[in-house]
Formats: C-alpha cells, sequence, structure tokens
C-alpha cells in the first residue's frame, strides 16, 4: 500500500500561507524529492488555484533556477485531485476535479501498486486526518511569526498522537518534521 503525506510549510506560531514561506533552492530541492516518489498530489481549490497561477508559466518561461524550474515541471505532471464544490472546471493538465472527498475512494487510491499520495492544502489535511487516512505528516516549520492566518489544525475536534520519524534542518532556518500517527 502506498503512503498518503500530507506536506504542509507552516510558520513558527502555527499558520499556513504558501506566499509567506521561505523557498529557497534547498527547499525546492526538498519537494523535488518529494514530488518524485508521488505520483498523485490532492488539492483543494484554493491552494490548486494558487499553484495553477505560476507553475505552469514556469515551465513556459524557466527562471533559470534549476531547483524551482524541476519543481516546475515535475507539479505540471504529476496527477492531480483538486476537491471544491465551487470549481466547474480545472485547466491545469493531468487534473481531475471532485466535489467531495469520499474515504472509499481514498482507500482505493491508497490501495493501488504505485507511488505516494501527496496531500498539500491545509482544509484537506485536516478532512482526511479526521478520515484517520494520514500515513506520515511532513510539517516544514518556517523562521517567521505571522501572528495570524489560517492554522494548521483548525477543527481538529479529538486528539491525535504522533511518533517523530525523523528531521531535517535547512540552511534558511526551516525544519521539517517528519510523524506518522501513533497506533491506538
Amino acid at each position: 500500500m502506498r503512503k498518503l503525506i500530507a506536506a504542509m510549510n507552516m510558520t513558527l506560531d502555527g499558520f499556513c500561507n504558501h506566499e509567506a514561506m521561505i523557498a529557497d533552492e534547498e527547499i525546492h530541492q526538498h519537494y523535488n524529492e518529494l514530488l518524485s516518489n508521488a505520483d498523485t498530489l490532492i488539492y483543494g481549490r484554493i491552494t490548486y488555484q494558487l499553484m495553477e497561477s505560476y507553475w505552469p508559466s514556469v515551465v513556459k518561461n524557466p527562471t533559470g533556477n534549476k531547483p524551482m524550474d524541476e519543481f516546475a515541471v515535475l507539479i505540471g505532471n504529476i496527477s492531480k485531485i483538486v476537491y471544491s464544490r465551487t470549481l466547474q472546471h480545472v485547466d491545469w493538465k493531468n487534473t481531475t476535479l471532485k466535489k467531495k472527498v469520499i474515504q472509499e475512494e481514498i482507500l482505493e487510491l491508497k490501495q493501488q501498486r504505485s507511488k505516494n499520495i501527496v496531500v498539500g492544502s491545509p482544509g484537506l489535511i485536516i478532512a482526511l486526518t479526521q478520515l484517520n487516512l494520514i500515513d506520515e505528516y511532513q510539517l516544514g516549520v518556517q523562521p517567521t511569526v505571522l501572528g495570524s492566518g489560517l492554522p494548521l489544525f483548525k477543527n481538529i475536534r479529538d486528539r491525535i498522537d504522533l511518533k517523530l520519524l525523523k528531521t531535517k534542518t535547512f540552511g534558511c532556518g526551516a525544519v521539517m518534521l517528519y510523524y506518522e500517527p501513533t497506533k491506538k
């Protein structure tokens, strides 16, 4: 069974904001490795629209920053599933639109013999956490304090215990924390 990995950067005070994060070469290389070991990426509408509005243009007009340009190609080529109740269609290549997260569909995806699945939207991380479907959390804690914003674990109702698997420190001061849920 392949893993469903929740991958998210957050500030030191626990807020998610893709535009407030450090995205240097080392961090892009980390995500290149993550996407190279996955073949499905799951997004909600907001994160999808943010990514779709930027990365296809980098494929057409590379920046010259090798890890960033590689990320643009990887994210363009990977299979993407977008969950949205309001979007009527999606234009980014290799993207499927779904209206509702259905536990059985995600379990079926996980059963396929293939590479990992990565979820990169706060709301979907919460939804999939509440369904006990996340196998690993890769939480990038950035050396930034925002003071307000969208907390990553907003609306979690029940306690979730995690086991720290490893850490990875980046030159910019960010730390990647790898966790797996402990089985009860």
